[in-house]
């Protein structure tokens, strides 16, 4: 018997700093420095259904990954936590390139406004999406229910990464807003640029906050050479 499809609507969208995935953290929580919002379409922008809410510390988003819809999938993917060079099975990683282009990512709740002129607003720290993904769901992390001290990483746990040093020359980083610094340093200490890549005279480059970043890596170093 064929599964009964259902319609999924699109509740929100999240506005941050990124402008493409580029940059974006390979994860939720990595960089707790990162500001975002979640703003929410005029049929679900009712404050009554938010109520409650403002008891949680974080929250669970369920996104799409928007800008990875394709038409067909691969039973395997290269996760970038093993450099980009091993393949595994798509169910074992959080690749983007899914049956269904569906994202889930948790994230710490630093204020909720009901009454902006867009409706109810949840402010967040420590998302990994880019401006505009499409938000499906959001739901209250449980800490009793969701927390699993003893829970194992599979191949995930058993690759370390260590944070680069950031050379950020001072007039550089002083055309980026002050709130801003800390979150960008944030991610540039977790590396953007792909694992599986070794070429220190390659310079790579992602929007921030309305700038483009460029950047070269070498031997653990990573140096923003200029801004655009």
């Amino acid at each position: 018997m064929a599964a009964e499809l259902f319609p999924v609507k699109i509740i929100g969208h999240i506005r941050t700093d990124f402008t493409s995935k580029f940059g974006v953290p390979r994860q939720s929580g990595i960089v707790d420095t990162l500001e975002a919002c979640i703003e929410f379409e005029k049929e679900f922008a009712q404050p009554e259904a938010f109520r409650g809410l403002e008891g949680f510390s974080h929250l669970w988003i369920i996104w799409q990954f928007s800008e990875a819809v394709r038409s067909n999938w691969s039973a395997t993917v290269r996760p970038p936590r093993l450099g980009g060079n091993k393949r595994v099975g798509v169910f074992a990683t959080r690749s983007p390139f899914r049956p269904n282009a569906i994202g889930l990512s948790s994230v710490r709740i630093k204020k909720i406004k009901l009454d902006t002129p867009k409706g109810p607003v949840i402010y967040v720290s420590g998302a990994d999406l880019m401006d505009g993904t499409p938000i499906l769901d959001i739901k209250p992390y449980l800490a009793f229910a969701d927390s699993h001290p003893d829970a194992v990483d599979g191949f995930a746990g058993q690759v370390v990464y260590q944070k680069v040093q950031v050379v950020f020359p001072k007039e550089l980083l002083a055309m980026i807003p002050v709130e801003k610094r800390e979150a960008l340093l944030g991610v540039l200490e977790e590396n953007p640029a792909p694992h599986y890549q070794n070429d220190p005279e390659r310079i790579y480059g992602f929007g921030f906050a309305g700038k483009e970043i460029k950047f070269r890596i070498q031997d653990g170093i990573l140096t923003v050479v200029r801004i655009e």
